[in-house]
């Protein structure tokens, strides 16, 4: 399966698309529509204040990434990190989905990473055909560092209306 226009738009919309490479909360130089330039970086630590040398901070942006993205090539860079989310949901949910269902789970597992997707509830219940639990597991995941986040709350509702439709 392949993830659908609907699916893109919405991943887009709740990720955001920056042209220009930027850091991400993570600290991580990032392009696109969350698009990890260094994966390498993810090694160092995080910046915690003082002096920056060995953490992610001290990471310099390499010389043919300091440049505006056109479209096309964040396009181009959505759609190869998306093959891997596509090819991890169907290893990892190999019944019958519909379409809303494997969209709404590579939204899911872009977000959180398929190994988020591999440990969730909403995974063990999609492979019970439980649709329902399936859309109440999404709802567990709206909060980022102990608080709930009204951008995750959104966001979720938009992956469980997929999910159903």
């Amino acid at each position: 399966m392949k993830a659908s226009d609907k699916c893109k738009a919405m991943i887009k919309h709740h990720e955001g698309v920056r042209a220009k490479p930027y850091r991400c909360p993570a600290q991580l130089w990032t392009i696109g529509v969350g698009h990890v330039l260094y994966p390498e970086q993810a090694k160092l630590p995080v910046w915690t204040g003082g002096a920056a040398e060995g953490t992610r901070m001290a990471w310099a942006l390499r010389h043919e990434h300091h440049r505006t993205f056109s479209p096309d090539e964040v396009d181009q860079i959505l759609a190869a990190d998306l093959r891997r989310f596509e090819r991890g949901v169907v290893r990892m949910c190999p019944g019958d989905l519909t379409q809303g269902q494997f969209d709404a789970l590579v939204c899911f597992s872009f977000n959180l990473g398929l190994g988020g997707l591999q440990r969730s509830s909403v995974r063990m219940c999609t492979n019970r055909d439980d649709k329902e639990g399936a859309v109440r597991g999404l709802m567990k995941y709206t909060k980022a560092g102990g608080k709930e986040l009204p951008g995750l709350v959104r966001r979720r509702k938009d992956e469980a209306s997929l999910y159903m439709s």
